[in-house]
């Protein structure tokens, strides 16, 4: 497929990647470009940004999570060659696994998708030393994907001056982006703040958007966009169950909700129900694990956990994703019906999926930053308390003790990143961190159920997803026929 797409990556996180991503979709956007966004990496905010900019969902794309060939393919799935593909790195350029390997870095996702790369270049404090850092990253590319670069944070008359000098490297210039301070995105714990949190964020998007219509050059963006390759694919995306790859390799408030409902919910009939909480605690999402859970024959329908009083009608099974439940205790706590409800249900033996923030809330008890306790959903009989540092960080492989989603000696590959821990964090499978070999429980899981800090990617072992669903089939026909 001939798809014109580009890269924007930065030699070092905080160098304004999401920024210039979200001002270049919506200039894009704004020119007539039919734009498709995704995200280098297990990153859950950033894709919420691009949906913002865009209106419609963005996609992640990692290369340890899936190797290079099934990347090219879930990168490819439902795209023409009347797109316009955005993509956006993660951290430096050649940052990878454990910081020194090549998977999951940005650079490996450009060279498995052949993708032409655009440096930004966080300009601030500094003059010439921009010049031995943009020689040091051209010499270190080896396959000759950087076609230009953006400088951020810096001033027109300076801009005027550098460039020349740049040029001299022999490679493009495309413009600067002055420093706004109104589209400073804040950060917490979890990375940054949510678009939602931030005020009048559509405002500021079509505003950043437009200052950057007007320094940067959109015509050469999109004329190295178009000199991409034609790319194509090792393997077809048939559905089928594929084991894991080994080392070769969004969130809206809740008065949005039916809009971002109707993206997902199929219209067909058939299928099990599987309950998706989605409001403002609950929002972390690969946009192709709900895919594949659709794929493989259910139908998603949201809630919330924090607005709600019952469950989805005819719901046969639970997926409770992450998010920031911490940051509403005290109304999750106060919704005690849904509460009440949701243990029910598990009580009841309906499949239930909860990581990380979906974890939480189905502990006996939350304990905030400030040291108050919240009553939660008493699923797990634990209580989760804030650390005040990192807990567990990082890529992981988790492994089931017993086949209950998985057949034996399977993996599926994930993602931790959690400030809150638990007086019981389970020990049913094993984490293995793929740079070190270290090996930690993780995991409370039974027959119907998987419960844990760990986020998953179902494409990295379909047979999870599809594990689930045939679990809410099940005890949908048991409902039906007791």
């Amino acid at each position: 497929m001939k798809l014109r797409r580009i890269m924007i990556a930065a030699p070092k996180s905080g160098s304004g990647k999401t920024t210039v991503t979200c001002a270049l979709l919506a200039a894009l956007k704004h020119a007539g470009q039919q734009v498709v966004s995704y995200k280098c990496g297990p990153d859950y905010i950033d894709p919420m940004f691009h949906e913002k900019a865009l209106g419609i969902p963005s996609k992640n794309l990692d290369t340890f999570f899936t190797g290079e060939d099934r990347t090219r393919e879930l990168f490819l799935k439902g795209r023409t060659e009347q797109d316009f593909a955005v993509l956006e790195g993660v951290m430096g350029l050649f940052d990878g696994l454990g910081g020194i390997r090549e998977e999951g870095s940005s650079y490996h996702l450009a060279e498995a998708t052949e993708t032409p790369v655009i440096l930004v270049i966080d300009a601030k404090g500094m003059g010439r030393s921009i010049l031995p850092v943009i020689a040091g990253f051209l010499a270190y590319d080896t396959e000759r994907l950087i076609r230009g670069v953006i400088l951020n944070r810096m001033g027109e008359g300076y801009y005027e001056r550098i460039r020349p000098l740049i040029e001299e490297l022999r490679i493009r210039v495309l413009g600067y982006v002055p420093e706004q301070k109104e589209m400073r995105i804040e950060s917490r714990h979890l990375g940054l703040v949510m678009p939602d949190e931030l005020p009048g964020i559509q405002k500021r998007l079509q505003a950043v958007s437009e200052e950057f219509a007007k320094t940067v050059s959109l015509e050469g963006i999109m004329q190295i966009a178009g000199e991409a390759k034609e790319l194509v694919t090792v393997h077809a995306l048939s559905g089928g169950v594929r084991a894991c790859p080994r080392d070769r390799d969004h969130g809206k408030p809740f008065e949005d909700r039916q809009v971002h409902r109707n993206r997902y919910e199929g219209k067909e009939g058939g299928g099990p129900v599987i309950g998706v909480a989605k409001d403002e605690a609950f929002c972390f999402y690969y946009t192709d694990n709900l895919r594949m859970l659709q794929e493989a024959g259910a139908r998603i329908r949201f809630f919330s956990p924090l607005h709600d009083r019952c469950l989805p009608q005819e719901c046969h099974a639970l997926l409770l994703g992450g998010g920031y439940p911490e940051q509403y205790a005290e109304e999750l706590s106060a919704n005690v019906r849904m509460r009440e409800t949701v243990r029910q249900a598990f009580l009841s033996g309906m499949p239930v999926v909860a990581e990380c923030g979906g974890f939480l809330y189905l502990h006996s008890a939350i304990t905030d930053q400030k040291g108050v306790r919240h009553a939660m959903a008493g699923v797990v009989p634990a209580v989760c308390s804030y650390t005040g540092r990192l807990v567990r960080f990082g890529y992981i492989e988790v492994k089931e003790h017993q086949s209950y989603f998985l057949p034996a000696g399977e993996r599926i590959r994930g993602h931790e990143f959690h400030y809150f821990d638990s007086t019981d964090n389970g020990r049913d499978c094993t984490a293995v961190k793929p740079a070190t070999g270290r090996e930690y429980p993780c995991v409370i899981e039974g027959e119907h159920y998987w419960l844990g800090f760990p986020h998953l990617y179902y494409p990295s072992n379909p047979r999870f997803a599809q594990a689930f669903v045939e679990k809410a089939e099940k005890y949908r026909d048991r409902k039906e026929y007791s």
